[in-house]
C-alpha cells in the first residue's frame, strides 16, 4: 500500500461511489446495520444489479466493511473463517411494497479491505472487483468514507500495474480494460461470455477512461500518452524480464484462484443461509450445467463438491 494515490483519481472515485443509490438498497442497508450493529463502517454497492439498474429483478450484491470480525459476528466461528479466508458471504431478502429485494453481502474487515485492494494481494479477487465502479451505500463517518475511497483509488492502480506489462505495444484503455477484466476471470471459477469485459467497458466508457488516464501517475512504469483524436493511446516501457514475470504470475493466479474460489464455495455451504442451494444456483449460473436432485453433491455436500467442480472443470463448465 505504498505510493501516493492522484488526487485527481481519487475525486473521480468520490464522485461515481457517491452517485445516488435506488431507495429500496436503504432497506437492505437498515437490516444490515441491525443484524451487525456499531461494528459496520461502510457498505458498497458493486455489481450487475449496479450496472443494469435492475435492483428488484436480480441478486444485489454488497460489501459490508466492519471494525473487526468477532465484534461483526459475536460468534468464534464465522469470526475465525473470515479470517482465514475473506470474505463470508451471507444472503439476504427485505420485502419492499409487495416485492423482495434479494441480495447476497460479503463481510470484511476495513484493514482486510485495504490490504486485499492494493498489491499486497498476490490474488485479484478484490483488487479486481474494486477498481469497477463502486457505490457507497452506507458510511459511518467522513473519515471512513475517505478511507474507501483511498481504497478504491489503489484498487485502480493496483489492477492497472498488474496488467500493463501485458502490452508490448500502444494499446488503448478499452484493450487495457478488458484484458485485465479477461485475466481476473480466468483466476476465478467464471463463466461468463468471451464479450463480458467488452461490455463492462463499454458499458462505462467514460469513467473507465478517466480514471485510467487519472492513474497512469501513480504506476510504477514509465508510460507515454498518445493522443488519439478524442481518446489517448498508452505506450509502457517495461523490460521483457518484467513482462515475462507477469505472464507468469497471471498463470500462478490463475491456479491459486480456482482453489479459492472452490474453498470461498465450500465455506458458503456454512456461512450462506441455504449454503447448498447457492452453490448449486451458482454452479448453474456460471457454467449452465444444473446438478440433478441425487447428485454426489447433494448427499455428500462437503466431498462432492470437490467432485463436481473437478468434472465441471474437465467439461468446460469453467475457464
Amino acid at each position: 500500500m505504498t505510493g501516493r494515490l492522484p488526487d485527481e483519481l481519487i475525486e473521480l472515485i468520490q464522485q461515481e461511489s457517491s452517485k445516488a443509490n435506488p431507495e429500496g438498497l436503504n432497506l437492505l442497508a437498515e437490516t444490515i446495520l441491525a443484524r451487525h450493529g456499531q461494528a459496520v463502517q461502510a457498505i458498497l454497492f458493486y455489481g450487475s444489479c449496479l450496472r443494469t439498474g435492475q435492483e428488484k429483478e436480480g441478486v444485489v450484491d454488497l460489501y459490508v466493511i466492519v471494525d473487526a470480525y468477532l465484534p461483526a459476528y459475536g460468534k468464534a466461528g464465522f469470526a475465525i473463517l473470515n479470517w482465514m479466508l475473506p470474505p463470508n458471504v451471507f444472503y439476504l431478502e427485505v420485502p419492499d411494497g409487495g416485492r423482495v429485494i434479494c441480495a447476497k453481502y460479503a463481510v470484511l474487515s476495513l484493514a482486510d479491505f485495504q490490504c486485499g485492494t492494493s498489491e499486497a494481494w498476490f490474488q485479484s479477487y478484490l483488487w479486481a472487483r474494486f477498481a469497477q465502479p463502486v457505490r457507497l451505500l452506507y458510511t459511518r463517518s467522513e473519515t471512513t468514507a475517505q478511507h474507501i475511497h483511498s481504497a478504491l483509488a489503489r484498487a485502480v492502480v493496483t489492477f492497472l500495474r498488474s496488467v500493463l506489462p501485458q502490452f508490448s505495444s500502444p494499446f488503448s484503455a478499452r484493450e487495457l480494460w478488458c484484458r485485465g477484466l479477461f485475466l481476473s476471470y480466468r483466476s476465478e471459477l467464471r463463466a461468463e461470455k468471451q464479450d463480458q469485459p467488452t461490455r463492462l467497458f463499454d458499458a462505462d466508457r467514460s469513467h473507465y477512461e478517466r480514471v485510467t488516464r487519472s492513474a497512469m501517475a501513480a504506476v510504477p512504469f514509465e508510460v507515454e500518452v498518445i493522443p488519439q483524436g478524442d481518446s489517448v493511446c498508452y505506450r509502457a516501457n517495461i523490460s521483457a524480464r518484467r513482462r515475462f514475470l507477469n505472464r507468469l504470475a497471471w498463470q500462478a493466479r490463475r491456479v491459486q484462484g480456482k482453489c479459492l474460489s472452490v474453498l470461498r464455495l465450500t465455506k458458503g455451504l456454512f456461512t450462506f443461509q441455504g449454503g447448498l442451494d447457492y452453490i448449486l444456483w451458482k454452479i448453474e449460473r456460471h457454467s449452465g450445467i444444473r446438478i440433478p436432485e441425487d447428485s454426489a453433491l447433494r448427499r455428500h455436500p462437503v466431498s462432492g463438491i470437490w467432485v463436481i467442480f473437478w468434472r465441471l472443470y474437465r467439461r468446460g463448465g469453467f475457464r
